[in-house]
């Protein structure tokens, strides 16, 4: 495999740099998600509860022992659960977004890599494909069947290896964005289950 390799020229080692990053990434990812604590919205709704009834102490010992996504969310709009509803929408839209990005942190890398690694490939097959025509040229036009077919294999190597990082690179991106994705519903889910329950009719002046 690695004679086969190395007959593909010198863009295959991007190419397989390029495959080691998008499995790093990959696996990285799917350790954090690992640790990332779901909590619906009765944890929304309770806090917001006890915030509603002037129980502010209980919420915010309800908050320090939780360490899921949405308590750090709620975590951050609690100190101003007493302001408008328009600062709190503004500092829940932000808390959400801070969690989404570090969520998101180095997927848009495998979509990009998804993108350059065929490139790579293709470059790396006109490379060939240019070296194959100047060995014929070298002949006299005298044209070598075994050795034109022997130079377009090895130029189309590095197409083939471009694909091959490039699916599993996209596949990672597109099943990692889902999880986001259900994610950031969960948390938008709790933000608005937060927010019904503080500012609903039995809030307390």
């Amino acid at each position: 495999m690695l004679e086969l390799l190395g007959k593909g020229g010198v863009l295959v080692y991007p190419i397989l740099a390029c495959f080691v990053l998008v499995c790093a990434i990959f696996v990285e990812r799917l350790v954090v998600f690992s640790r990332v604590r779901v909590r619906g919205a009765e944890l929304a709704s309770g806090l917001g509860r006890l915030v509603r009834d002037g129980r502010g102490g209980e919420a915010r010992a309800m908050l320090d022992g939780d360490n899921s996504a949405l308590g750090r969310v709620l975590a951050q709009v609690l100190p101003v659960s007493a302001a408008d509803r328009e600062m709190m929408e503004t500092v829940l839209v932000s808390a959400t977004n801070d969690e989404l990005r570090h969520l998101s942190r180095r997927t848009q890398l495998l979509a990009t890599i998804g993108n350059i690694a065929p490139s790579l490939g293709l470059l790396g097959t006109v490379i060939g494909m240019i070296k194959a025509f100047m060995v014929i040229q070298e002949m006299g036009g005298k044209v070598n069947a075994a050795v034109l077919a022997g130079g377009i294999w090895e130029a189309m190597l590095t197409t083939a290896l471009g694909l091959a990082v490039a699916l599993p690179a996209m596949a990672a991106h597109s099943y990692l964005m889902a999880r986001i994705t259900r994610h950031e519903a969960g948390l938008r889910r709790g933000a608005v289950a937060y927010l019904q329950t503080l500012t609903g009719p039995e809030r307390k002046a």
